[in-house]
């Protein structure tokens, strides 16, 4: 790559950095938000949870879209337009007081922000090619990086206003501001083959697909569960809610600060070690949680660490062992919706019918589910490996 070509990229790479705060910002903004949406729509807790369900529905249609948009069309323009659909959505919540309103809304957020994410990820790739793995763990640690920044913005609206719509309005801000560096700078292309590649691959394999599908939905499935509910969670045992919304927070910044560690850790050991690694992390942390080994702010920091370099180390491996086009990518994020969808819609309701003790139970089960997944997906790779010696 010729030096003006190697400016441009990066150039490019951190306006993805800044789209990936913002997709953080406004998804993170639901859980520490649901307190004040539930009383803004006259909603309980088992009502309320219907937003979950739309944003992941949302996130599984925008899945398939960003998928054959951005494998047809530049993918600026694509970005460009979910960024504008989003910002419009942000707008628009404070209005919506009715709850069938809310979830409408709510559903083209899921659509915009997962367009986003599988949209620059997927050019992220084209981008930098076999030296993205890096550049892919920074760009989900903005993304972590927008999920930490938002509880604090909430707060921050409370005290100066009093009313959280405000940090619906900066962070739509925020984005449509987006729109002018993507509108000035081209959309990267995929790139050919590079000769001899293609006959290193493995053969493609099906069932490999369907395991790493499986532990992206069960991954996004314990992150959104956790960070949705951990602020109802706290509340319910009786935390103060100033506090309880600042969990949220702890609960990123230690993911945020994981996907950075993760860029180093995974050159010195292998990305099936880091994922043992993490899910090592999330059983202690779910077993404290159950137990009260750890107070809630120690167990929100561990469980972040936790899940830092799950995502960005599954779509690394995923980019080894697979071609990574845009039906690919929607394909991985088609199944993290449907894991979004799936599991924080099941909190809101248990929390109601067995109380707050299902919880911890319910996020240790996750964390043995992906463990189980990822068992299963070794072995297939090494069975492929072997037939393909």
């Amino acid at each position: 790559m010729t030096a003006p070509a190697a400016e441009r990229a990066r150039r490019t790479t951190y306006t993805y950095f800044a789209a990936f705060v913002a997709i953080g910002m406004s998804g993170g903004l639901l859980g520490p938000a649901l307190p004040h949406l539930a009383e803004m729509t006259g909603a309980g807790m088992g009502q309320i949870a219907i937003l979950f369900t739309a944003r992941a529905l949302g996130n599984m249609l925008g899945s398939l879209l960003s998928g054959a948009l951005v494998d047809r069309l530049p993918g600026h323009r694509v970005l460009m337009g979910m960024l504008a659909l989003m910002a419009l959505g942000l707008v628009a919540v404070p209005f919506s007081q009715a709850l069938a309103a809310l979830t409408a809304l709510v559903f083209l957020l899921g659509v915009s922000e997962v367009s986003v994410n599988a949209g620059a990820n997927t050019l992220l790739l084209w981008t930098h090619g076999p030296a993205s793995p890096p550049w892919i763990s920074a760009l989900h640690f903005c993304f972590g990086l927008g999920n930490m920044l938002v509880p604090l913005l909430l707060v921050a609206a409370l005290a100066m206003t009093g009313q959280f719509q405000w940090a619906f309005w900066l962070v739509a801000l925020y984005a449509l501001l987006l729109l002018v560096p993507l509108a000035r700078q081209p959309s990267p292309a995929m790139p050919a083959p590079r000769p001899g590649t293609e006959a290193s691959r493995p053969a493609p394999d099906p069932w490999r697909l369907v395991l790493f599908l499986l532990l992206f939905g069960l991954y996004v499935g314990a992150e959104v569960t956790f960070a949705g509910w951990i602020t109802a969670y706290a509340t319910l045992i009786g935390t103060p809610p100033a506090s309880a919304a600042l969990l949220v927070t702890l609960f990123w910044v230690t993911l945020s600060a994981g996907r950075l560690l993760a860029i180093p850790l995974l050159r010195r050991i292998t990305p099936w070690r880091v994922l043992r690694l993490c899910l090592g992390l999330g059983f202690v942390a779910t077993l404290a949680l159950h137990f009260g080994w750890l107070p809630l702010p120690a167990v929100a920091l561990l469980f972040g660490l936790a899940s830092s370099a799950i995502f960005p180390t599954l779509f690394g491996l995923a980019n080894q062992l697979m071609t990574m086009d845009g039906r690919t990518t929607g394909l991985i994020f088609l199944a993290a919706g449907s894991g979004a969808m799936a599991v924080p819609s099941l909190a809101g309701p248990l929390l109601e019918w067995a109380g707050t003790g299902a919880f911890p139970p319910l996020l240790f089960g996750l964390v043995g589910l992906k463990a189980a997944g990822l068992v299963l997906l070794r072995r297939r790779v090494r069975r492929g490996e072997a037939g393909h010696r």
